[in-house]
């Protein structure tokens, strides 16, 4: 074989190599039911869920429950999936500024025993005066 054979060889391994590893670590979109069942088959890959903040008449957030004097790192409200299953999300971060402007949300972590533990949320922010594509904030959760 000549040197540009073997060089081709590597370089196809090594594009091989790094699509599987993308592949193998890509979390995937899901529901409440599914990261529960992922939980309890003792997967750690994080999950995608995708799910709506329910708001009373006066367009407050239901069950949204941020205290910055007792922890500033603790950030929990509820969210509905697109299944309509409503679960208790825990963000252990500050509130993402804007929070409250959101209409729908993805938030990406693992599911716990009795809640969903995310460590990043997506945020879709309305834009009902424009005709553009909606603006989408991230925030991440650091971990100490």
């Amino acid at each position: 074989m000549k040197k540009i054979h073997i060089f081709g060889l590597i370089v196809i391994a090594i594009a091989i190599g790094i699509i599987v590893s993308t592949y193998g670590s890509a979390s995937t979109y899901s529901n409440f039911t599914e990261a529960e069942e992922l939980a309890k088959e003792g997967e750690t890959s994080e999950v995608h869920v995708v799910g709506k903040l329910t708001k009373d008449t006066n367009g407050q957030i239901v069950g949204m429950k941020y205290d910055p004097v007792m922890d500033a790192n603790r950030f929990e409200f509820m969210l509905v999936d697109t299944n309509k299953i409503v679960k208790k999300v825990v963000y252990l971060s500050p509130k993402p500024q804007d929070f409250d402007k959101s209409e729908q949300v993805v938030v990406i972590g693992r599911m716990q025993k009795d809640y969903f533990e995310c460590n990043k949320i997506l945020m879709k922010c309305p834009s009902k005066y424009t005709n553009e594509a909606p603006d989408f904030k991230e925030a991440t959760a650091e971990k100490i």
